[in-house]
């Protein structure tokens, strides 16, 4: 009986200690660990702020990738209208991810005057087109209130394909004031619904 009563103790340790490690990784409790042969989903760092959604897909295109992308997400900052210097993408392999990675860590070909250079890292925690799908399906940046060219794209063999609808009605954006205080915008009107301590975006 006492060494039963040990190993359940080592058992509840074990799943703290896991739980933890969960929890400090990002990832959520249930979602797998993948491997670096399975993943797909990269973020594409140091992108000039002047850079459009459009300007992007151009880029992408033009360096090889045409229909070999299944979504792509360039935040957008509601207020200032520039974007915040990376972008999600999803390939639809992992073969096609690393060759995205070779074409553009290091990449500085922009079509506006730049000095930064780009870097790609993993996406995570989300990753997979599933993921990414769930992930904003519900984000403010769905909400009708926010300009399309803000919100993320899903492809299918490389034509724009529909997203997949929210579960409920998402939340109105907020922008932030220099002054810390938080704005959500929706139909013409603004109204002040929190302080914070950064800007969001759409």
């Amino acid at each position: 009986q006492q060494q039963q009563q040990q190993q359940r103790q080592h058992q509840v340790c074990q799943r703290k200690q896991q739980q933890a490690e969960v929890k400090a990784s990002g990832k959520l409790a249930d979602e797998p660990i993948m491997s670096l042969e399975e993943r797909t989903t990269v973020m594409l760092r140091n992108l000039p702020t002047d850079y459009t959604r459009e300007m992007l897909l151009t880029m992408l295109d033009a360096e090889g990738f045409s229909g070999k992308y299944d979504f792509i997400y360039l935040p957008i900052h509601i207020k200032t209208k520039t974007c915040l210097g990376y972008a999600l993408v999803n390939l639809v392999t992992p073969d096609v991810a690393l060759s995205f990675w070779k074409a553009f860590d290091g990449y500085a070909k922009w079509v506006v005057p730049s000095e930064t250079v780009s870097k790609v890292t993993w996406g995570g925690p989300h990753q997979g087109l599933m993921a990414l799908m769930e992930r904003y399906r519900d984000s403010p940046v769905m909400h009708p209130a926010v300009p399309e060219a803000c919100r993320p794209l899903v492809f299918e063999n490389g034509r724009r394909s529909p997203f997949l609808p929210p579960r409920r009605m998402p939340r109105a954006p907020r922008t932030c004031s220099e002054e810390g205080q938080c704005w959500a915008q929706h139909g013409g009107a603004v109204w002040e619904v929190s302080r914070c301590e950064h800007s969001s975006a759409c």
